[in-house]
């Protein structure tokens, strides 16, 4: 709503049109190289962005109004990770970049939508370790996730 969020919401629109620029350019082999950093293959690297892209939206949004935080614990994270490699494991570039698509845009709109005090609203997650206002998590979860694969993908294809 405000000039925040819509720059937050740019720097988010940013992150995903470069994520997703190179996943439309990756080759069948590229697709199925097995990352070093997640030791997942490319294509469920890049379907698992575009799952957390609804993931963590919900979570900003749910700082941002106040509302109670699902209690997740790192290692259960970790284990759903896990879960989504193995049931993604024949996922399809098409399939991906559609979901990237459709949860990049509902994420971005719900960043735009957040005013100045629901961005500097604060609360405790991962069992109350870390507390971080909406604004920062959009920073530090949701955009910095984005450059953390994308970088593991460039990587893995020798991509700068």
């Amino acid at each position: 709503m405000g000039a925040r969020a819509e720059q937050l919401a740019k720097k988010f629109d940013e992150s995903c049109a470069e994520f997703n620029k190179v996943v439309e350019g990756l080759s069948d082999a590229d697709w199925k190289k097995e990352t070093s950093a997640e030791k997942w293959s490319v294509g469920v690297v890049a379907h698992h962005v575009a799952e957390a892209h609804a993931g963590i939206g919900g979570l900003v949004h749910r700082i941002a109004t106040a509302q109670p935080l699902p209690g997740l614990t790192m290692d259960m994270i970790h284990a759903n990770n896990a879960k989504h490699a193995k049931e993604q494991a024949n996922v399809t570039k098409a399939a991906t970049l559609a979901l990237l698509n459709a949860n990049g845009e509902k994420t971005s709109a719900i960043v735009r939508a957040l005013s100045d005090a629901e961005l500097d609203r604060s609360a405790g997650m991962f069992g109350g370790m870390t507390t971080m206002t909406a604004a920062q998590a959009i920073e530090g979860i949701l955009i910095n996730h984005v450059h953390e694969h994308l970088g593991s993908i460039r990587a893995t294809i020798g991509a700068k």
